[in-house]
């Protein structure tokens, strides 16, 4: 039976506030790449404080630990602006899809996978302007990382976000299905050049924001927002071709 919803008072919801800021704005700044032009760090971190009020309405006991059930509307919060303010103009659109283009074209002549100077000479455009297009691609691209996350419960070997309750529960074909897909991500992601694998890995898995990772591989923060989005143009390509088969 459905347990009725627990009931904050206001000093408790002032304190949860207070003890998850720290975590709102981690989260926001770690979000920022995939910010478009409208939306700034302390939009989202309006969006996350919203996202925390609304789980505080909604959390029932049963629904599992609340920092990680608060947690989770948070950073969900902050997705789905980011999906909702996702903006590329035709043009960019255009662009991207040369981009895409020319890097399979290039696979195919050689073999392995293309560097961003095989590609921008491809194109005939500079460097800069094959990362500018990157740049401007990142808002498009909506690969779900959190899914393909490594299990983290104990023995039980349940994730975080499995223990959230979905209301839209997939059917077991549908289950199927997506772990084909995740298997095939993982393939591409571990094809991937070592310092592009490395980034993902530093970023999705072991949350470090792009200032961390820079420090351990010892490069700009601006060199690795690069190689970032590199590698998920290089993911994006893959993983339409695959859908054009």
């Amino acid at each position: 039976m459905m347990q009725n919803k627990k009931e904050f008072s206001e000093e408790e919801k002032e304190r949860i506030i207070k003890d998850f800021l720290s975590f709102i704005k981690y989260t926001a700044y770690r979000l920022a790449w995939r910010l478009p032009p409208q939306l700034t760090v302390e939009d989202l971190m309006s969006v996350g404080i919203v996202g925390l009020l609304d789980a505080l309405n909604r959390y029932r006991e049963e629904e599992g630990k609340i920092n990680t059930f608060v947690e989770y509307r948070i950073k969900g919060a902050m997705l789905d602006e980011l999906r909702a303010q996702d903006w590329i103009s035709k043009s960019m659109k255009k662009k991207i899809a040369t981009v895409e283009k020319a890097y399979l074209e290039l696979e195919g002549e050689k073999g392995r996978l293309p560097a961003a100077e095989e590609v921008a000479e491809k194109l005939n455009i500079t460097l800069d302007e094959y990362y500018k297009i990157l740049h401007g691609a990142h808002s498009g691209i909506t690969l779900r990382f959190e899914e393909f996350r490594r299990k983290m419960g104990g023995e039980s070997g349940v994730g975080i976000e499995e223990s959230i309750p979905d209301p839209n529960a997939k059917t077991p074909l549908e289950i199927v299905e997506d772990n084909r897909k995740k298997e095939f991500l993982a393939d591409l992601i571990d094809k991937l050049p070592g310092r592009e694998k490395t980034i993902l890995s530093l970023y999705y898995w072991e949350e470090m924001t792009m200032k961390e990772i820079g420090k351990v591989l010892n490069l700009t923060e601006g060199r690795i927002c690069q190689l970032h989005n590199q590698a998920l143009m290089r993911l994006k390509a893959k993983l339409g071709s695959l859908a054009l088969v």
